[in-house]
């Protein structure tokens, strides 16, 4: 798992622990090689009886941690999430058979990934080795915030929201290039066309094989805009519905959040497999509806939605946008959303459509248009709130996340 020829350098270590003896002699093929390079622990047994050892010093000082779990035994992933507390070390669970729930609850402890049984020896070393690579590949303490936009209706605003946010977040920010925004709408993204930016990720490329995409080959991918934010996106295929493996998506996070400081997602409207894993990873979530009663109604179904799927733990909010308030007619008022959407409400953005056009037209952000504009002045209040704010919902919620979030 070095990866070089340098034998001077530290060996990585390996801790698996099963009860499984196919699974047991698997691990000891996948990792004795002598050019694996690798220091390998077998723990024979349940994790319940070997939790203290893993927590007091077999698993503290591991490369990566395997762990064979049942997951019927509600008392085991009890004693797991217990132990996720005590480990660095990213762990990689094991199961029997896919089961969505656990899942669900394994990404919320922040494993590191999963794997189905039977594992093959070279896939659960090749698991191994990326885990690995995804702990040690970003700085030391770093941990990017992670922002993503999903639209409720179609033509709701999402992207002009989007890029609006990623660039007040790199304008806030001390450095240049510490703001990435990601399009992950591989069908109809539109930032790329909005910033008036090349497509520079070669989804044919990298799709059959993710675990080729790393920092290098993920540089020649990023488009850079004149303000300093980078920007990954797709050349569109609008007649394609374009589905991949969800560890593409994950592979590409996980290298993005590792470098730079902000992340800003732009999310399609279609569910796809890997949807789940980008939205557990999320420290914030918006939904962007239009100000019309079936958008709002969406925008609090969908919020709706993601609690029951990801946990109570994930509080998505909703941003209504192209707001008006008139004083007669029977349109919405601003007292009626929010008594439809409650706490749901992230805020309101006024509607301003001559200058989204304009920049829309001329390929620049708002603020090359207009300096001082009520969108962005709304989008301040929204995605950059007080720090006591800020604060107090980063201790209410805690952090979700997943490797590429780390």
């Amino acid at each position: 798992m070095t990866g070089s020829g340098n034998s001077t350098k530290k060996q990585s270590r390996v801790v698996v622990l099963t009860a499984d003896a196919d699974f047991a002699q698997g691990a000891r093929s996948a990792f004795g090689a002598p050019a694996a390079q690798t220091d390998l622990d077998v723990l024979i047994g349940r994790l319940g009886a070997h939790a203290d050892a893993l927590g007091n010093g077999v698993g503290t000082n591991a490369s990566v941690v395997v762990l064979d779990i049942d997951p019927s035994d509600r008392q085991e992933l009890a004693v797991l999430q217990r132990l996720m507390k005590r480990l660095t070390a990213p762990v990689v669970a094991v199961m029997p058979a896919m089961d969505p729930d656990v899942a669900r609850q394994l990404l919320q402890m922040r494993v590191a990934d999963f794997l189905i049984k039977p594992v093959a020896p070279a896939e659960l070393y090749k698991t191994c080795v990326r885990v690995a690579q995804a702990q040690t590949s970003g700085h030391s303490g770093h941990e990017a915030q992670i922002v993503t936009f999903l639209p409720a209706v179609g033509g709701a605003g999402v992207t002009t929201v989007a890029i609006q946010s990623a660039l007040l977040l790199l304008e806030q920010s001390a450095k240049q290039n510490s703001t990435c925004l990601v399009d992950l709408d591989f069908q109809h993204g539109a930032c790329a066309d909005y910033l008036d930016l090349e497509p520079r990720l070669d989804l044919t490329e990298i799709a059959p094989r993710p675990e080729r995409l790393d920092r290098q080959l993920l540089e020649v991918m990023i488009s850079y805009h004149k303000s300093g934010l980078a920007v990954i996106a797709a050349p569109n295929r609008p007649a394609e519905m374009r589905v991949f493996d969800p560890e593409l998506v994950t592979r590409l996070l996980d290298l993005v959040s590792a470098h730079f400081d902000n992340v800003i997602i732009d999310m399609p409207r279609t569910w796809f497999s890997w949807t789940d894993n980008v939205l557990l990873g999320s420290n914030r979530v918006f939904i962007v509806s239009e100000m019309t009663v079936p958008s709002v109604k969406q925008a609090k179904q969908i919020a709706g939605a993601i609690r029951e799927r990801l946990g109570d733990g994930l509080r998505p909010q909703v941003i209504v946008n192209r707001f008006e308030q008139r004083m007669f007619g029977a349109s919405l008022r601003k007292a009626d959303i929010e008594q439809a959407l409650g706490e749901d409400l992230a805020g309101v953005l006024p509607n301003d459509y001559a200058l989204v056009r304009e920049a829309i037209d001329r390929g620049v952000p708002l603020t090359d248009i207009k300096v001082k504009n009520r969108i962005a002045a709304g989008l301040r209040k929204i995605v950059l709130p007080a720090p006591e704010k800020a604060k107090a919902r980063e201790g209410s919620l805690g952090r979700l996340s997943l490797s590429w979030a780390k």
